[in-house]
């Protein structure tokens, strides 16, 4: 009997647009955000997405991440603001040719505005759930 993987994740995942939601990572050692990708999918919890050059596991990050202006409370003055959290890298699969596909686990948000607007989008349909 086929055994059925556990699933460890504290938060659902939900899709992102494909190309509308943009990432930009930065480690810790680096001074701006010079690293662009864009999201597959994201949660309270963290995010996965690409970017041209993998980042090693077990590295902190900062991300920078916009949501499309669909998902966006726009009656919110912060809506334009992208959401700023700092995070772990967990995941990193990188095959040539093409991009790294890694994913971060958040362990603060800059304020808890970012908190806050990433969860609108989640709690109100603006995305779809992954399966």
């Amino acid at each position: 009997m086929k055994q059925q993987p556990v699933e460890r994740r504290r938060h659902e995942r939900f899709a992102t647009a494909p190309m509308y939601t943009t990432v930009s990572a930065r480690t810790y050692d680096e001074p701006g955000f010079s690293r662009h990708g864009h999201a597959y999918d994201i949660s309270e919890g963290g995010v996965r997405f690409e970017l041209d050059h993998p980042i090693e596991v077990g590295t902190p990050v900062d991300v920078q991440i916009r949501l499309p202006t669909a998902s966006i409370d726009r009656t919110r003055e912060t809506h334009n603001r992208p959401i700023f959290a700092m995070g772990t890298v967990v995941w990193c699969e990188s095959a040539e040719p093409g991009p790294a596909k890694l994913a971060v686990a958040f362990s603060c948000f800059a304020h808890e505005t970012d908190r806050e607007r990433l969860l609108h989008p989640l709690r109100t349909h603006g995305l779809g759930r992954v399966a």
